[in-house]
């Protein structure tokens, strides 16, 4: 039976699958934060609903509560003081474990009806989700904006597509008759029922808590499975918020609220214990190398969906749009101060430099001229504040010091600070360009942040082989490259399809390489050491559940 939140959104649903069949550009959520989209007081609705969680406990009704945890400072120099539930494993558990028999009950139609509801509740309070993102991860207002909110339910949307596509693909019931000759064929009266794996643990990133996390969230809950949601300590609001938000959604459809929960620990052993419970059968996480393998190393008993740390880079050979490629590039080193997993981290040159538009442009050429192209789209200090946005964590900031300090006769382009007129004690630093070589260690391994390396090596050969090298040993999201030659650009093709990476060819205009469309971009590929999932694919959804049968003669 059909259920009336699933016929409400089927028009949503129907053009997001279209949409991942065609890879074309679609959204559902506008990206603009334009009051003739959201209303002319949805800003100031939006700031004041952030303000009034300062200072306050934020209750959210869950069983096993102990305590409260008050663990958030914001990059722009302030304490959130806000305080969250903090609750014993084993009851969010046993209460999701609970409500997971109704929402199995549901069948994929109204789960997937209830998930539509959420995100269209979610993008009507974008505004408030918005500036909890802002001011927990140092993000600039408008990617706040739309990376934390009409991106992050795109891409939440997505996962909910392929969920019901993959779902739909399974019949309720079937008549099976096979023919015995002149004897009566056998029948056989056949149900099948679509049930969730188990307890799915998402666990939050703190630079991206909404985009990193609606995917596995989703993907999760539209097939039949509750879900605990740990977020990062430093960005625990806006999982917060998301999270009382679903919780109502589903206590309005008759749903046990419970099937949703925050797990806000104080304690990080107790993140490794759950993700340990033999009642967790999928984990969801973004975050560093360590943490990541010892899920995936110790956490056997779940499907572990984990994007970890790369080494993402560009090849540069040459290009007939000199002055664009240097926009493009600066913007995206500068973006969010390279607190991206898909910044681009080398840029490998061929010694004896490039040919351009602008005649042949040797290394050092193109690495001064890089630079004053980041300073001239940081000259103004509104675009800058605007662009980077402010450092998440003390720790890349050491990582700032630390890259200076190791190569002081190789900096291109020094790292600076920028005081920011509203937050004074905001941390906000410019990129770091540093001069390296092909055999330096440095580069090879992801320094998280604004820190960038341009790598001189012998020619383009040795630059394609070099990516491919520490894609497939470190991983990564993105890889670049610039070139006018054909060959170039298949002999690049190629190695990415070896080291399975995405390729971005010739950004020269308003796409940069570490920017992902929902419906469109696969975010990851599953295939090399950076992430073993994609966002999204088929893999993604598909074993999140289990199909039971049962059968008799009718």
């Amino acid at each position: 039976m059909s259920h009336a939140l699933f016929d409400k959104h089927r028009a949503t649903l129907d053009a997001a699958v279209n949409a991942i069949h065609s890879r074309g550009y679609w959204s559902a959520y506008n990206e603009m934060p334009s009051p003739r989209v959201y209303g002319e007081t949805a800003m100031d609705e939006g700031k004041a609903a952030f303000d009034r969680c300062r200072g306050q406990q934020f209750a959210i009704e869950q069983p096993g509560q102990t305590g409260w945890l008050n663990s958030e400072h914001s990059p722009y120099g302030f304490a959130l003081d806000v305080s969250y539930p903090v609750c014993q494993a084993q009851a969010l558990i046993d209460a999701g474990l609970r409500a997971m028999d109704g929402w199995q009950r549901m069948g994929a139609e109204g789960r997937t009806g209830i998930c539509l509801e959420i995100l269209e509740r979610l993008n009507k309070r974008s505004f408030e989700l918005a500036h909890a993102v802002m001011m927990t991860t140092g993000q600039g207002w408008m990617m706040a904006f739309q990376a934390g909110a009409p991106h992050a339910q795109d891409r939440a949307l997505e996962a909910v597509a392929y969920a019901w596509r993959e779902q739909s693909f399974v019949p309720t019931e079937a008549l099976w008759e096979k023919p015995q000759g002149k004897n009566p064929p056998l029948v056989m009266k056949k149900h099948f029922e679509i049930v969730g794996r188990g307890v799915a643990l998402v666990i939050g990133c703190g630079t991206f808590p909404t985009w990193n996390t609606y995917p596995g969230l989703f993907a999760a809950l539209a097939t039949g499975n509750p879900v605990i949601v740990k977020p990062h300590a430093n960005a625990v609001l806006p999982v917060a918020m998301t999270v009382r938000i679903i919780r109502e959604v589903l206590a309005e459809n008759g749903i046990d609220a419970n099937l949703v929960s925050l797990a806000a620990f104080a304690d990080p052993q107790a993140t490794r214990e759950l993700a340990q419970h033999a009642a967790v059968r999928s984990i969801d996480f973004t975050g560093s190398n360590a943490f990541g393998n010892w899920l995936i190393d110790h956490c056997r008993q779940a499907q572990v969906y984990a994007e970890l740390a790369g080494v993402n880079n560009v090849v540069i050979d040459s290009t007939d749009a000199y002055q664009a490629m240097l926009r493009n590039l600066a913007f995206t080193l500068a973006l969010y101060s390279g607190q991206m997993c898909t910044t681009s981290q080398a840029l490998f040159v061929p010694a004896a430099g490039i040919d351009t538009d602008q005649g042949h442009k040797s290394f050092d050429d193109l690495a001064g001229d890089l630079a004053r192209a980041i300073d001239g789209l940081l000259g103004k200090p509104e675009v800058a504040l605007a662009v980077l946005g402010a450092v998440q964590s003390a720790e890349t900031l050491q990582r700032i010091e630390d890259a200076a300090s190791g190569a002081p006769g190789q900096v291109i382009l020094a790292s600076r600070k920028i005081d920011h007129p509203d937050f004074p004690a905001a941390q906000l630093r410019t990129p770091l360009l540093i001069a390296s070589t092909a055999d330096d260690p440095a580069w090879t391994q992801e320094c998280f942040g604004p820190v960038s390396f341009l790598v001189r090596v012998a020619d383009t050969a040795t630059a394609i082989a070099l990516s491919e090298r520490v894609v497939s040993e470190r991983g990564a999201l993105t890889v670049g490259l610039y070139s006018t030659s054909a060959a170039v650009v298949e002999a690049m093709t190629a190695a990415s399809w070896r080291s399975r990476v995405a390729l971005s060819i010739n950004l020269t205009g308003g796409v940069f390489v570490n920017q992902s469309s929902a419906f469109s971009d696969y975010h990851g590929t599953g295939g090399n050491p950076a992430a073993n999932a994609a966002y999204t694919d088929t893999a993604f959804v598909a074993n999140r559940f289990r199909v039971i049968q049962r059968r008799y003669h009718p």
